[in-house]
């Protein structure tokens, strides 16, 4: 047989060979290279998600056993939403009838723990406040250079009839009713922003705050620099709002509130908790 001589005709049967040899190739694949065995993907076990221990409190309120009516029954606490009412007769047999026309009538739960956790700060809203305005207006005398002006001893009597109630109060009574009603100041504390604290913590805390306010000789200086008047000593002017309210009740009443937040801490903190200087 004569030679393919024709390019174009050599072209075409090396087209064809190369055709039928692959195809050969692809059908015989398996049998030429076995296929390597496919890997086998082992799913790790989703690691067990566990939340965070919540902190022991450093002064650890103890629960009373139980609360019982005058009937001998006992009585459960009310929802936080629905308290007003218990709340306030529990204030009312306390303090006597005298503290119900001072107080307000809603969210007055709320509105303690509120005011507790701000009396650090430097100013309390009047809208969280239990206790509303005082009666009498808040007086001050006008000095000799007539740009200074003085805490008035009337001013201090406004603040009579809160300190006695507070003072004449049975201590025991005062813990006990603390005590009963911790479960609600407690979720009303992890409400107002801190689900990892303990309200007790931040009572132990307040009352210390408290008691490291200064004593300001008297009479207390202020100034009037637009509607509102402000101590005109800088210090003084930049303590905290319970701070602030103590020195504005005067020394005796101060000193007076002094001595009450000195017994409710020996009941409500811990004895191991080392108290600052």
């Amino acid at each position: 047989m004569n030679a393919v001589k024709d390019p174009d005709l050599k072209l075409l049967v090396l087209v064809l060979s190369v055709v039928v040899l692959g195809g050969a190739f692809w059908f015989f694949r398996e049998d030429i290279f076995p296929p390597a065995p496919e890997p086998v993907v082992v799913q790790p076990e989703p690691a067990e998600e566990k939340e965070p221990a919540k902190k022991e409190p450093i002064h650890p309120i103890a629960s009373p056993e139980m609360s019982m009516s005058r009937e001998g029954e006992l009585v459960p606490l009310p929802p936080l939403d629905d308290s007003d009412s218990y709340f306030l007769l529990a204030l009312i047999d306390l303090f006597g009838s005298g503290v119900e026309p001072v107080l307000v009538r809603e969210a007055l739960v709320d509105k303690f723990v509120t005011t507790v956790d701000n009396l650090t700060r430097s100013h309390v809203a009047e809208k969280v406040r239990p206790v509303g305005r005082l009666s009498g207006a808040f007086t001050v005398d006008a000095t000799a250079d007539k740009r200074t002006f003085e805490l008035s001893n009337d001013n201090f009597a406004r603040y009579d009839h809160l300190v006695d109630m507070a003072t004449n109060a049975d201590i025991e009574a005062v813990v006990a009713m603390y005590r009963r009603f911790y479960p609600l100041f407690q979720e009303s504390y992890e409400r107002l922003g801190y689900p990892d604290g303990y309200f007790n913590d931040r009572v132990v805390e307040v009352i210390d705050h408290l008691l490291a306010t200064p004593v300001i000789e008297e009479p207390v200086r202020l100034l009037r620099p637009h509607v509102l008047y402000k101590f005109a000593d800088p210090n003084t002017e930049a303590l905290s709002s319970g701070q602030k309210l103590l020195i504005r009740m005067g020394n005796q009443h101060a000193e007076s509130i002094k001595q009450l937040l000195r017994k409710l801490r020996t009941s409500v903190a811990s004895p191991s908790a080392d108290r600052p200087d």
